[in-house]
């Protein structure tokens, strides 16, 4: 850009949601010890120290490298950094960036990303790299979790009061039956550039193209699954009754030796409590159940005569027929609608948020808890990569179940009702609850 030429359109409010990505990884990561930058050797994490060049190592690659033809800033990073490159159990042995290097890797690389966007003819791998960062954030978030670490000190914007709404949700709504598009839409999708909304017109290859299916008339969930109700299946012996559980479950049961909820406690008087981060406190009873497997939904639906929705079903229930880009209409997330970008810190109750339904009535479909579908994870008709070809193309041979709708921790960007989160099916550890429908008679 050239003294005295104007911006082009857009271009502030991308590089100001690069530099929010940016101080929100820090908020969720600075405050820990050396140690806690290695930390333990597990399956479902990474080793913060890897965890934090791989963001910078992304976004340089696709920004600078990819885009731009500039060479590598950090000598034999991809045998380092890139996680389609480097298998997960060795990333705690590798000649990582020390802690102090690791941030001005990822100062400088966010500092030349800034200065290349105006120079850019198109914004996508900016996007694509914000979007990467904005998923990483939720897991450091949810890693901290896991480990056992302090809360992290994020302020999220304010709740208004009419939207804190305390207490259950019962009831199904009923959603009728026919054909309904699965998948975003390019011709909606390609008019949807916006100048402040960096989110619009982006979608990820997975949710490509959208196609006809047939969904029959269904009952599904006002809102999720909440602690009491599944406190209930736990009170009933339903994690010692295989007939609930399909095999894998039932195996991933017993090899574990889950009897509740990862994280849930029994006190000695018989409540339940449940730790969150470093602190343990009283089960809230209308909160949605969160960091719940795929298994442990399945196993509830059995016992209490319910199904988990396909992920054409959860779709049709948030978008309506008019396929709306999110339950409430097509304006982004905000706090007023949804429980999204750490805005509580925690999940709420599931009467909370009613601006935010969809046109069928169901509550909290973006936000709150990622809901697991009953769809394994494949890619629709005539999929083809984009140019980050690991993003799902991998994953499609493996047993992977879908997730719908976006936690609390997730920012609000990143979502739509189109969007296609995946996991496998033992993953507890998670921002995931779901909800039911009833079963077809």
């Amino acid at each position: 850009m050239t003294e005295g030429q104007p911006r082009a359109p857009g271009k502030d409010a991308l590089g100001e949601a690069l530099r929010e990505a940016r101080r929100r990884t820090l908020e969720l990561t600075d405050d820990l010890p050396d140690e806690a930058w290695l930390g333990p050797r597990l399956s479902i994490v990474n080793p913060l120290l890897w965890e934090m060049g791989h963001v910078g190592h992304f976004q340089e690659y696709w920004i600078l490298r990819r885009g731009r033809g500039e060479p590598p800033l950090v000598a034999g990073s991809d045998e380092l950094y890139d996680s389609a490159r480097v298998a997960h159990d060795t990333r705690w042995d590798l000649p990582l960036l020390p802690r102090a290097e690791a941030h001005a890797y990822l100062a400088e690389v966010l500092r030349r990303s800034l200065s290349a966007i105006d120079a850019a003819e198109d914004d996508y791998f900016h996007r694509l790299a914000l979007f990467h960062e904005d998923m990483h954030g939720e897991a450091f978030y949810y890693t901290r979790q896991t480990l056992g670490h302090p809360a992290p000190d994020v302020r999220g914007p304010p709740v208004p009061a009419e939207a804190r709404i305390e207490g259950p949700l019962p009831g199904d709504v009923e959603v009728p039956g026919g054909t309904t598009l699965l998948g975003a839409r390019p011709d909606v999708e390609g008019a949807r550039r916006s100048l402040t909304d960096v989110g619009k017109g982006f979608v990820f290859d997975n949710e490509k193209w959208a196609c006809p299916v047939e969904v029959a008339p269904f009952r599904v969930a006002r809102a999720p699954v909440t602690n009491s109700e599944l406190a209930a299946f736990v009170e009933a012996g339903g994690y010692h009754d295989s007939s609930h559980w399909t095999p894998e479950g039932w195996q991933w049961r017993t090899s574990t030796g889950a009897a509740h909820p990862v994280y849930w406690q029994r006190k000695p008087a018989g409540d339940w409590h449940v730790r969150r981060f470093r602190e343990t406190v009283p089960l809230p009873p209308h909160q949605p159940v969160i960091h719940v497997n795929w298994h442990e939904a399945q196993a509830y639906c059995q016992w209490a005569g319910r199904r988990l929705p396909t992920e054409a079903e959860w779709e049709l229930a948030a978008s309506g027929p008019e396929k709306r880009r999110f339950p409430w209409g097509d304006g982004l997330p905000t706090p007023r609608v949804a429980n999204v970008d750490l805005a509580l810190g925690r999940p709420a109750d599931v009467a909370a948020f009613p601006a935010g339904d969809s046109p069928f009535g169901c509550r909290q479909m973006i936000g709150n808890v990622w809901e697991w579908t009953a769809t394994r994870f494949l890619p629709y008709p005539g999929f083809v990569a984009d140019p980050y070809k690991e993003y799902s193309a991998p994953w499609f041979a493996t047993p992977h179940m879908v997730l719908r709708g976006g936690c609390f921790a997730t920012r609000g960007r990143l979502l739509r009702n189109t969007w296609r989160n995946f996991y496998q099916p033992h993953r507890n550890d998670v921002l995931a609850g779901f909800r039911t429908c009833a079963v077809r008679l």
